[in-house]
């Protein structure tokens, strides 16, 4: 960390003290503090670096996204070689390794984020503005804190901006549990300086329930299994004695539900809702959750501008696109049939699927008609026939209708292997989910593109999660599922569930609603379960054979990948060696 905070140092307190001009310089070229923050113009653009150090996330195939995570779970698999996932998937990865540097990053947000608050007051402005801005830092800090803590576990907590002169080598890693409640109470802080809503002039900024949601969500994580009196962490303490990681308190599930339920309530009386299409199609009300900027379900998104490099990893090879961005087998085994019923309820030993009859799934034969919708067109698998609409708008699967036309991952077809490089559509499927139709990549036109962190779908997921773990399957836990579930056309759960049926439940629903928004990485770490999912192979279509879609010889399940997951050292990552060798304080995680 001394590394970033020099060179904030440089860049922010240097002056000159030359007697002659050697050269011609513009007239901001020479800014130090003071005069950041004397001139209104200088100390937004300070903001604005600070908001830079969001990830952008989309691209979870580029480890300048700091987003690893996608292609770390069960969800996917990314052709790119490149990919940090291929890594963490092999168990290659190393408290050696510099990229992505997430550890770097974040701290140098803080360190912006701490200079900000330290010098706002300083600033000729519009008093209400200037609390605007103290509330967007405030929150800035709570969020690039919990970043860290989400891979980490214990971590430095830095509240302030450290000077040069400070002994760095008493900073310490703080206990997992006082990390949480100080970003909880910047949450509050936070909350308490912005705005439900921002104007159109203003999109884009923080607003008080994306504090609420950040609030939330940390309680979520502090109150799940990995931290909550993990004995796996029981005795893992700095030089100094100190537990990191505390006790378990089930007072915590209450405590994370009770956060939850004031931000949906906040943000439902100020005009925030699930989203629906104009038609009310159950796949467009999902689908466009993701395509339509700023609608009424975002409670905080980045905006990631034309992000062509993200339509083209996402797009198939005749499209224009690399197909990198390719779901497992086993997350399109778990979207369930348009009944709501699951198709499959296991695996043999070989890994053929046990099929759930009830459901009407059937692996072989093919569609004698296209969907009424054009979702698929006629001849399909019956594989992907008949499924719930999420399916749908999240999966580009083998004769899926994508941009006017079918699909071809057989081997001989358009999209196939025959015709691809060294990328090309590993597992047959490739993730459709926030990937805009209307781009067209010959023509290099593409839409505006943004990453969700927060929307009130996952909040209700968040609430009746930790709601259940509390009381039970009481009546409000069904409600804020079942409404997730209304709306993308499925009927509600089943009567009279337990709190462990339940938990299976909302676990599955968190899988299918939150897909690729990287929640499910870190869902099986703090459930604790990662270590028996993501230690298995992993499955797709038979790529390398077709020459038509009808071809039996594509729709052959066949393994990707065996991935590697240690426990307990899988479950956090290692503190860079570079950071510890410039303070032995930072004690390393289990492990490592």
């Amino acid at each position: 960390m001394n590394k970033l905070l020099v060179t904030f140092a440089i860049l922010f307190l240097s002056t000159t003290s030359c007697t002659k001009t050697y050269l011609r310089k513009a007239p901001d070229e020479d800014l130090d503090i003071r005069k950041v923050f004397s001139e209104r113009k200088y100390a937004e653009s300070f903001l604005s670096s600070a908001y830079h150090n969001m990830p952008v996330m989309l691209g979870a195939a580029d480890w300048d996204q700091r987003n690893p995570f996608t292609g770390a779970s069960d969800e996917m698999e990314i052709t790119f070689l490149g990919a940090y996932s291929h890594l963490l998937n092999s168990g290659a990865w190393s408290a050696n390794d510099y990229f992505p540097d997430i550890w770097g990053f974040m701290f140098e947000g803080i360190r912006k984020t701490n200079i900000f608050l330290d010098n706002v007051e300083l600033v000729p402005m519009d008093e209400t503005e200037r609390r605007w801005w103290k509330g967007e830092a405030t929150f800035l800090r709570a969020f690039y804190h919990f970043m860290l803590a989400r891979i980490y576990g214990s971590i430095p907590i830095a509240d302030h901006a450290y000077a040069l002169n400070e002994d760095y080598t008493k900073i310490r890693r703080r206990p997992v549990n006082e990390v949480v409640d100080f970003i909880a109470q910047e949450c509050d802080k936070a909350a308490a300086l912005l705005e439900w809503k921002v104007g159109a002039d203003r999109l884009g900024r923080i607003t008080k329930p994306a504090a609420m949601a950040l609030k939330a969500q940390a309680l979520l994580y502090m109150a799940s299994p990995l931290w909550n009196g993990n004995p796996d962490y029981s005795n893992l303490r700095d030089n100094e004695g100190t537990r990191l990681f505390p006790d378990f308190d089930a007072k915590r599930w209450r405590r994370a539900a009770v956060a939850a339920k004031e931000c949906i309530d906040g943000a439902e009386t100020n005009g925030y809702h699930l989203y629906r299409a104009a038609n009310n199609d159950p796949v467009r009300n999902y689908q466009e959750v993701f395509l339509e900027r700023h609608n009424p379900e975002v409670l905080l998104a980045r905006n990631a501008g034309e992000h062509s490099h993200f339509e083209r990893c996402s797009n198939p090879i005749s499209y224009g696109g690399f197909s990198i961005f390719c779901p497992t087998q086993e997350l399109i085994d778990d979207y369930e049939m348009a009944n709501g019923l699951r198709p499959i309820t296991g695996y043999q030993p070989d890994g053929s699927p046990i099929i759930n009859a009830a459901s009407g799934y059937q692996e072989a034969g093919y569609a004698a008609g296209k969907h009424p919708l054009d979702y698929y067109q006629a001849g399909v698998r019956n594989m992907y026939v008949n499924r719930e609409p999420r399916f749908y708008a999240s999966i580009n699967f083998n004769g899926a209708v994508w941009k006017g036309r079918g699909i071809q991952f057989w081997f001989e077809g358009l999209d196939g292997r025959r015709r691809a490089g060294s990328d090309y559509c590993i597992t047959g499927y490739l993730m459709k989910k926030m990937v805009n139709p209307t781009s067209d990549i010959f023509q290099n036109r593409f839409s505006l593109n943004t990453f969700i962190f927060y929307r009130l779908g996952g909040l209700y997921l968040d609430y009746a999660e930790a709601l259940n773990e509390a009381d039970g399957a009481v009546p409000d836990v069904y409600k804020y599922v079942n409404a997730v579930r209304d709306r993308s056309g499925l009927g509600v759960l089943p009567a009279g569930l337990t709190k462990e049926q339940m938990r299976e439940k909302i676990w599955h629903e968190r899988r299918i609603e939150l897909a690729f928004e990287t929640h499910r990485y870190f869902d099986t770490r703090r459930w604790k379960i990662a270590a028996g999912i993501d230690s298995k192979e992993i499955h797709g279509m038979n790529i390398g054979m077709g020459n038509a879609l009808n071809d039996d010889n594509f729709y052959q399940r066949k393994v990707i990948e065996k991935r590697v997951f240690i426990a307990p050292k899988h479950y956090l990552w290692p503190i860079q060696q570079e950071e510890i060798n410039k303070n032995r304080n930072l004690v390393q995680n289990p492990g490592w």
